[in-house]
């Protein structure tokens, strides 16, 4: 992704990252839709082994209009592909998701930050649109992108740079 890996990191990784370089970015397609563009940005390089261990940002930058309560529940069913939780603990995620996403349109910037044994932020279009302060969402969520059990495993070697 050209576009994505020419531009600079937006002032809430800089902020939250100081030295944050782009590691790697990627396309997400579901059945051949153009859903959004994503970018790992981290101060040092993420190897595959401890990814979820590091402080990181994952930007997403939609292609199309979605509603957040929409993401919030793909979100959700993606991570219990990766991850083991409790269905309360799913609840609770659920719940704190929908209130975090947005409604989104082409153009729009969701980026979360990896706080390791903290939680996550989240921001839309450079604006802190909250967190959720568990250290479990956090490496589940995260691990959406960057588990090897993920999903998108062509997406998650380009996030990793790893694509050969």
């Amino acid at each position: 992704m050209r576009s994505l890996a020419t531009r600079d990191t937006g002032s809430e990784v800089s902020a939250a990252l100081p030295g944050a370089g782009l590691q790697g970015a990627g396309r997400l397609r579901y059945f051949g839709l153009h859903i959004y563009d994503a970018a790992l940005w981290s101060p040092v390089h993420v190897a595959t082994s401890d990814a979820l261990d590091m402080a990181l940002a994952i930007e997403l930058r939609y292609a199309r209009s979605l509603p957040g309560s929409l993401i919030a529940e793909r979100s959700l069913d993606e991570m219990k592909r990766v991850g083991e939780f409790t269905e309360a603990d799913g609840q609770r995620w659920l719940e704190a998701m929908k209130q975090i996403f947005p409604d989104v349109k082409a153009g729009d910037r969701l980026t979360g930050l990896h706080r390791p044994r903290e939680g996550a932020a989240f921001f839309v279009n450079g604006r802190a649109a909250g967190e959720v302060r568990d250290a479990k969402f956090a490496q589940v969520f995260f691990a959406v992108w960057l588990s090897p059990r993920t999903s998108q495993p062509a997406l998650r070697s380009a996030l990793l740079g790893t694509t050969p």
